[in-house]
């Protein structure tokens, strides 16, 4: 049996087990300090502006907070036709509107649902305070589109704050006269063929890269200090030049009358009519980000590449394997690694470009991110904005998760 005396203690007297758990913790409590502030930052410029993004997608109170007692009527009268109170609602709520300045806001979170109809309110909240019962048949003489079934539904969605209307749009899908979403007529479905040409775009863009890549990364793992030196500068030089620069340089190259078509008509390979269409389409896209992303496939294949011993592949063909199976069974699977960190990296920065798409792409080149900057810059629908990046970072994340059970994120290196 231990006694007290027997128990170890530090010079003033404190026990050894108790003084070693105050020293711990009190590196865990420095260490801490020591991340905190990158903790902030992480908080304040990543965490907290993909929480109001994914908030943002299902939330828009710009109809539900100004138009009130259509609301309440709304919630009085479930799946009802619109009747005189409805339309006295409607009419009270469009006095308060145009009193508040706030009937151009209700409108364009209707024109989100049915495009053209913003009109519709601003135009009848400057007539709201002269309109007399009954207040059905006055509001229908002003626009007889007031009277339309698929109005009203839009109306009855938007009354509540929360809702799936953005991201039933980020589908292709449209609210009908019924109140129901329906799909939306075939000339106006974009998003979901974005959504695929992105991703496509992209797996293109990732093996391009890849092929070009890997000979050049094995190139710096091989050769002499002085030699791969010079050649990772040139790997490197592309970081050292403006993004916008580099894109512009493709535009001049790739355009008709640019420098590979003029060379092109100069060797009469093509003729003068008979010029390649290279630039705004998918053609432009996919070399211009080819080039860019390029160096992001190289750097984790050429860290891995370092690391393979030579006399690997010097023993395989000493015991009669060809050069090809050497490579086959000896060296690519020990470049697994790199091959997937690489193709991640230039997968998750290809799918969310805009920049380059946005100028060299044209309309057949744009991706998704395009679509999401628009409507964050020109139409200034953020909600559908944020349920196409919040359907966009899900996808990623379903990739990412795919490629962990398949391949796994424990083989992946980056350096």
């Amino acid at each position: 049996m231990t006694t007290d005396t027997d128990v170890l203690r530090t010079v003033d007297g404190t026990p050894l087990k108790t003084a070693l758990a105050i020293a711990s913790r009190r590196a865990r409590i420095r260490a801490f300090m020591l991340v905190l502030p990158l903790l902030i930052f992480i908080l304040l410029t990543f965490a907290v502006p993909i929480g109001q993004m994914l908030s943002r997608s299902f939330t828009d109170d710009k109809f539900s907070s100004n138009m009130v007692e259509l609301g309440k009527w709304f919630d009085d009268n479930a799946n009802a036709a619109p009747d005189e109170a409805a339309y006295t609602a409607l009419a009270a709520d469009l006095v308060t509107a145009s009193n508040e300045r706030t009937a151009g806001s209700v409108g364009t979170r209707i024109n989100y649902e049915l495009p053209g109809t913003r009109s519709l309110f601003t135009s009848a909240a400057r007539k709201a305070d002269k309109l007399e019962a009954p207040f059905k048949e006055a509001i229908i003489a002003l626009d007889k589109d007031w009277a339309r079934a698929d109005l009203w539904a839009a109306m009855r969605s938007a009354s509540a704050a929360a809702t799936t209307n953005f991201y039933q749009a980020a589908l292709d899908r449209q609210i009908g006269a019924d109140g129901n979403f329906e799909a939306a007529p075939e000339n106006t479905q974009i998003y979901v063929k974005l959504f695929v040409r992105t991703f496509v775009i992209s797996i293109v863009i990732t093996l391009l890269c890849l092929m070009l890549g890997f000979p050049i990364a094995h190139l710096l793992a091989v050769l002499p200090m002085r030699y791969a030196s010079l050649l990772m500068i040139l790997v490197l030089l592309p970081f050292w030049t403006s993004l916008l620069v580099r894109t512009t340089s493709w535009m001049v190259i790739l355009q008709s009358q640019g420098v590979i078509n003029d060379v092109l008509v100069a060797l009469r390979i093509v003729g003068e009519d008979g010029r390649l269409a290279m630039m705004y389409n998918q053609t432009g896209t996919i070399i211009a980000m080819t080039h860019i992303l390029l160096p992001f496939m190289i750097l984790p294949l050429y860290s891995v590449m370092k690391t393979i011993p030579p006399s690997y592949a010097r023993a395989a063909r000493s015991l009669g394997a060809t050069s090809w199976t050497t490579f086959r069974r000896i060296y690519l699977p020990q470049t697994v690694s790199g091959i997937g960190a690489g193709g991640i990296l230039c997968f998750i920065l290809a799918v969310g470009y805009y920049i380059t798409p946005a100028l060299v792409g044209g309309a057949d080149g744009t991706l998704i991110s395009n679509q999401i900057a628009f409507h964050m810059q020109k139409s200034l629908n953020w909600s559908l904005a944020a349920a196409l990046a919040a359907m966009l970072l899900a996808a990623v994340l379903i990739l990412y998760w795919a490629y962990d059970r398949i391949i796994g994120i424990d083989n992946m290196k980056l350096g």
